[in-house]
């Protein structure tokens, strides 16, 4: 019987999650709408259930020793969601206590990039790195930054909250749903893409495919697949989102050095159309003594179930230490 951890992403709108072996390989997969119940408790008690549909397909071939998880504001050293702007459950919610008392087993967490960032080193492109940074590019932005092979939590475990550094430092940037104006992620993510669409519509006149679609059905994927097919408007906006992404990115390297820095999330899919403008405004902006040095890469985990890897690496990581 082969021992396999239960990986759970919890992102602002989807909670995926797969039941993974030592070599990262899925036996079997699922996933949930975060929105799904009224309160967190309503939540768990849904997701547990569709956890155990999942499990008895494997239940002859799997023995599950323990759970990794990666949240917004996932803390790994209390164990505790901390006011997560993108989720709708506020202030302190003790996921790791509330995980065992379904599962009755270990349980890992941390935030949701610091867990892609685990998985990279572990399983995709960053396994002889010692020092890069994960970038994830999903409902907001999140980073996870290892350095000399260590992932880094800070002193209180919230260290790498890239998306909640400005942008806009005069007062009048976009409202991010931390309670400030001006953070990275209302500007590079996939809901920030949304609101850069929508101004592009207002202030210029070109014709665009998503002019007739409202911002609630609006999604990243059909602004990349207009992008794709030509759309200027489009076009312009992954220009644009790569523009800023890639000058906040140039204070990165100022701070860590980094040999690479990863990027992953449902954007990815856009391709060169994001890595582009992101490479050049990344170079345009380093000090000279970085130049030429900082490889931009997509993930070597895949699109779909990174964060899931992620998340279980995390659990393997702690759980042979």
């Amino acid at each position: 019987m082969k021992d396999v951890i239960l990986g759970i992403d919890i992102g602002g709108t989807n909670t995926k999650f797969g039941f993974l072996d030592r070599d990262g390989i899925s036996l079997t997969q699922g996933e949930i709408s975060t929105a799904e119940g009224e309160t967190v408790h309503d939540f768990l008690r849904l997701f547990y259930q569709e956890v155990q549909a999942k499990f008895k397909k494997i239940e002859d071939e799997a023995r599950l020793i323990g759970v990794g998880v990666g949240a917004p504001n996932g803390n790994f050293y209390t164990g505790t969601i901390e006011n997560a702007p993108n989720l709708k459950w506020h202030g302190s919610v003790p996921l790791v206590e509330l995980l065992q008392s379904y599962f009755k087993l270990p349980v890992f967490l941390t935030n949701d990039a610091n867990a892609a960032a685990i998985g990279e080193m572990i399983y995709g492109g960053a396994k002889n790195m010692k020092n890069f940074v994960v970038v994830t590019l999903g409902t907001g932005l999140g980073s996870g930054i290892v350095v000399n092979g260590e992932l880094v939590y800070g002193a209180d475990g919230n260290a790498g909250e890239l998306g909640h550094t400005l942008v806009n430092v005069k007062g009048s940037g976009r409202v991010c749903g931390c309670g400030r104006r001006g953070c990275l992620e209302t500007y590079v993510s996939a809901t920030g893409i949304k609101r850069t669409v929508y101004k592009f519509l207002a202030d210029y006149t070109d014709y665009s495919e998503l002019r007739g679609v409202s911002f609630n059905d609006l999604t990243a994927e059909m602004i990349t697949q207009a992008a794709k097919r030509g759309d200027k408007i489009a076009i312009d906006c992954f220009e644009y989102t790569g523009k800023v992404l890639g000058m906040k990115l140039a204070d990165t390297v100022a701070h860590l050095s980094p040999e690479a820095i990863f990027l992953f999330g449902g954007l990815v899919r856009a391709e060169e159309l994001l890595f582009d403008p992101v490479r050049y405004h990344l170079e345009k902006n380093l000090l000279s003594i970085f130049k030429g040095k900082v490889k931009i890469l997509p993930s070597g985990l895949g699109l779909n179930n990174t964060a899931v890897m992620g998340a279980a690496a995390l659990a393997w990581k702690e759980m042979e230490r």
